[in-house]
Protein backbone atom coordinates (compact mmCIF):
# COMPACT_ATOMS: atom_id res chain seq x y z
CA UNK A 1 0.00 0.00 0.00
CA UNK A 2 1.21 3.51 -0.80
CA UNK A 3 1.93 5.82 2.10
CA UNK A 4 -0.93 8.14 1.13
CA UNK A 5 -3.32 5.15 1.18
CA UNK A 6 -2.19 4.25 4.71
CA UNK A 7 -2.75 7.81 5.95
CA UNK A 8 -6.09 8.04 4.11
CA UNK A 9 -7.20 4.82 5.82
CA UNK A 10 -6.22 6.27 9.19
CA UNK A 11 -8.25 9.43 8.62
CA UNK A 12 -11.27 7.39 7.49
CA UNK A 13 -11.00 5.18 10.58
CA UNK A 14 -10.70 8.26 12.83
CA UNK A 15 -13.83 9.74 11.22
CA UNK A 16 -15.88 6.65 12.11
CA UNK A 17 -14.44 6.33 15.61
CA UNK A 18 -12.41 3.23 14.74
CA UNK A 19 -9.53 4.14 17.02
CA UNK A 20 -8.08 0.58 17.18
CA UNK A 21 -7.43 0.78 13.41
CA UNK A 22 -5.80 4.21 13.81
CA UNK A 23 -3.56 2.95 16.61
CA UNK A 24 -2.79 -0.24 14.68
CA UNK A 25 -1.31 1.85 11.87
CA UNK A 26 1.28 3.25 14.26
CA UNK A 27 4.72 1.84 14.93
CA UNK A 28 5.06 0.71 18.59
CA UNK A 29 7.63 3.49 19.06
CA UNK A 30 5.83 6.27 17.17
CA UNK A 31 6.97 9.77 18.13
CA UNK A 32 3.93 12.06 18.10
CA UNK A 33 4.22 15.83 18.52
CA UNK A 34 1.41 18.31 18.90
CA UNK A 35 1.94 21.89 17.69
CA UNK A 36 3.78 24.24 20.01
CA UNK A 37 1.34 26.39 22.04
CA UNK A 38 -1.36 23.73 21.70
CA UNK A 39 -2.42 22.67 25.21
CA UNK A 40 -1.95 19.03 24.17
CA UNK A 41 1.75 19.74 23.51
CA UNK A 42 2.36 19.36 27.25
CA UNK A 43 3.13 15.67 26.65
CA UNK A 44 5.43 16.10 23.62
CA UNK A 45 6.75 13.85 22.41
CA UNK A 46 4.15 11.16 22.97
CA UNK A 47 5.95 7.83 22.49
CA UNK A 48 3.87 4.83 21.45
CA UNK A 49 0.20 4.37 20.51
CA UNK A 50 -0.99 4.19 24.13
CA UNK A 51 0.55 7.58 24.87
CA UNK A 52 -1.22 9.04 21.80
CA UNK A 53 -4.50 7.42 22.83
CA UNK A 54 -4.40 8.71 26.41
CA UNK A 55 -2.54 11.98 25.93
CA UNK A 56 -4.21 13.18 22.74
CA UNK A 57 -7.30 11.28 21.59
CA UNK A 58 -8.90 10.80 25.03
CA UNK A 59 -8.38 14.46 25.85
CA UNK A 60 -9.90 15.55 22.53
CA UNK A 61 -13.02 13.51 23.31
CA UNK A 62 -13.18 14.83 26.87
CA UNK A 63 -12.79 18.47 25.81
CA UNK A 64 -15.04 18.55 22.73
CA UNK A 65 -18.71 18.13 21.99
CA UNK A 66 -17.51 17.12 18.53
CA UNK A 67 -14.15 17.09 16.77
CA UNK A 68 -14.10 16.43 13.03
CA UNK A 69 -11.42 16.59 10.38
CA UNK A 70 -12.52 18.25 7.15
CA UNK A 71 -11.18 19.16 3.71
CA UNK A 72 -8.33 16.65 3.98
CA UNK A 73 -5.84 16.73 1.12
CA UNK A 74 -2.92 14.32 1.08
CA UNK A 75 0.41 15.17 -0.53
CA UNK A 76 2.98 12.41 -1.14
CA UNK A 77 6.48 13.58 -0.31
CA UNK A 78 9.95 12.07 -0.61
CA UNK A 79 11.61 10.06 2.18
CA UNK A 80 8.40 8.21 3.13
CA UNK A 81 6.59 11.35 4.25
CA UNK A 82 3.02 12.46 3.68
CA UNK A 83 1.73 15.98 4.24
CA UNK A 84 -1.95 16.37 5.03
CA UNK A 85 -3.61 19.77 4.82
CA UNK A 86 -6.98 19.94 6.54
CA UNK A 87 -9.32 21.80 8.87
CA UNK A 88 -10.52 21.03 12.39
CA UNK A 89 -14.28 21.49 12.76
CA UNK A 90 -14.92 21.27 16.49
CA UNK A 91 -16.86 22.54 19.49
CA UNK A 92 -15.45 22.97 22.98
CA UNK A 93 -17.65 21.29 25.61
CA UNK A 94 -16.93 23.66 28.47
CA UNK A 95 -17.37 26.98 26.64
CA UNK A 96 -19.77 25.90 23.90
CA UNK A 97 -17.59 27.70 21.35
CA UNK A 98 -17.17 26.15 17.91
CA UNK A 99 -14.12 26.67 15.77
CA UNK A 100 -12.87 25.88 12.29
CA UNK A 101 -9.07 25.88 12.30
CA UNK A 102 -6.54 25.40 9.52
CA UNK A 103 -4.11 22.54 10.19
CA UNK A 104 -1.37 20.46 8.62
CA UNK A 105 -0.05 17.06 9.64
CA UNK A 106 3.36 15.76 8.64
CA UNK A 107 3.52 11.97 8.74
CA UNK A 108 6.64 9.81 8.45
CA UNK A 109 6.30 6.13 7.65
CA UNK A 110 8.57 3.10 7.66
CA UNK A 111 7.64 -0.39 6.52
CA UNK A 112 3.95 0.55 6.26
CA UNK A 113 3.68 1.98 9.79
CA UNK A 114 3.64 5.57 11.03
CA UNK A 115 6.86 6.27 12.95
CA UNK A 116 6.45 10.04 13.44
CA UNK A 117 3.76 12.72 13.41
CA UNK A 118 4.01 16.50 13.66
CA UNK A 119 0.95 18.71 13.95
CA UNK A 120 0.79 22.32 12.76
CA UNK A 121 -2.38 24.23 13.60
CA UNK A 122 -3.84 27.67 14.23
CA UNK A 123 -3.33 27.41 17.99
CA UNK A 124 -4.93 30.82 18.59
CA UNK A 125 -8.28 29.53 17.33
CA UNK A 126 -7.99 26.50 19.61
CA UNK A 127 -7.08 28.66 22.61
CA UNK A 128 -9.83 31.22 21.88
CA UNK A 129 -12.43 28.42 21.94
CA UNK A 130 -11.37 27.61 25.52
CA UNK A 131 -11.87 31.15 26.85
CA UNK A 132 -15.12 31.57 28.73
Amino acid sequence: MKNTQIIDSMYKAFATGDIPTVLGSMDPNIEWNEAESNKLADGNPYIGPDAVLNGVFARLVADHEYFKLADIELHEMSNNKVLATLRYDAKNKETGKAYNAQAAHLWKLKDGKVVAFQQYVDTKKLADAEIK
